[in-house]
């Protein structure tokens, strides 16, 4: 096995090995891998909107048939498109003007996807911070899902019974994915949010939801609207998880107090998905799962070039470098979810842990 930074290591090691990614980060910039992609991002932000006409269109004329739910899946599909574009946004890398940027995510975010812009920025920050990070990552919190062995040991009642088959369940509970992300996101600007967060993010989540329903039971017959309105939730939670599952989800857990640099931190805790530019806009450039935690500010079609930087600075310092096909990373989702889920048959009996040092 490729042996790990290792979390005692001397204060010496850690500080060669920064400085040595300090030169990769110039080998980077100076390739230009940081400079914006206007031409990228406007022909894709084209696209979405040919997409999004084309779904509305289509709605229309269909009228009264349930091929109605092609379109519901297709605007699950798009909308998700738009979230990953949001997502980038968020990390200012389409515009150099950080409040465009700002601006650009909240209206794809809020208004045209319904999520809470200020609520994934924050949420989604604390992730890149303290990746796979007890006590730190958001994103291994405790949910319905549980991502550790301790949590799924104290769960009660119907989580307990998820739990205890959540590999297998996973898949099917991501069809309420969407439906959880508008309600927490909401929840968030009401309970936390502040007062100019409240003003102007709850309005557009308003607006999206009024754009969206209105015309979906005005022109639809009831069952229908419904049965639209479940599809489209349906394959938007589905893609989106889906999407983002692979990309830390059964990789090196690190306990709440170990130390690890930068680069560490990020590589150790993060997997890669082969596939190219195939693979990069279906999951919205999250495929370049490392590099995009190493340089998060970089823009999308510049992802598989700094691949090859990162892949070889790895090679050279013994540092694991995870890259796995799409349906092998599923595989091994669902393996270690499974592998959580057991603490919660048997409290007493955790599989072996994953955390960095134990």
């Amino acid at each position: 096995m490729t042996p790990t930074p290792r979390a005692d290591a001397p204060r010496s090691h850690v500080n060669s090995f920064t400085l040595s990614f300090t030169e990769v980060a110039r080998t980077v910039r100076d390739m230009g891998l940081l400079h914006r992609s206007y031409t990228f991002y406007a022909v894709f932000g084209a696209a979405l909107t040919v997409a999004m006409a084309g779904l509305v269109t289509g709605f229309i004329l269909l009228g009264d048939s349930w091929f109605q739910l092609l379109i519901a899946a297709g605007l699950g599909i798009v909308l998700t498109q738009v979230a990953f574009l949001g997502h980038e946004a968020s990390h200012r890398t389409v515009f150099k003007s950080g409040p465009a940027n700002d601006r650009l995510g909240r209206v794809l975010s809020a208004l045209i996807v319904g999520i809470s812009h200020q609520w994934w920025m924050t949420k989604h920050s604390r992730h890149h911070g303290n990746p796979n990070k007890r006590g730190a990552d958001p994103d291994i919190e405790q949910d319905t899902i549980s991502f550790v062995e301790e949590d799924a040991a104290q769960t009660r009642g119907l989580i307990r019974w998820i739990n205890q088959r959540q590999g297998w369940l996973f898949f099917p509970l991501l069809t309420l994915e969407g439906l959880n992300l508008h309600y927490r996101s909401l929840a968030s600007l009401v309970t936390v949010g502040t007062r100019k967060q409240r003003w102007t993010e709850i309005p557009m989540i308003l607006g999206h939801f009024a754009l969206y329903l209105v015309p979906l039971f005005w022109f639809l017959p009831l069952g229908m609207a419904f049965a639209f309105l479940g599809v489209q939730m349906a394959v938007f939670g589905v893609y989106m998880g889906a999407s983002f599952a692979p990309n830390h989800k059964g990789m090196m857990i690190v306990d709440a107090d170990t130390k690890l640099d930068f680069f560490s931190k990020q590589v150790l805790t993060s997997r890669n998905i082969r596939g190219g530019w195939t693979m990069s806009i279906l999951m919205g450039g999250l495929n370049y799962q490392i590099e995009h935690h190493l340089f998060p500010n970089m823009a999308r079609p510049h992802l598989a070039r700094a691949r090859e930087v990162v892949r070889e600075y790895c090679a050279a310092h013994d540092v694991p470098y995870t890259e796995t096909s799409l349906i092998e990373s599923y595989g091994i989702v669902v393996a270690y979810l499974n592998r959580v889920g057991l603490a919660a048959r048997d409290p007493f009996d955790c599989p072996e842990r994953t955390a960095l040092g134990r």
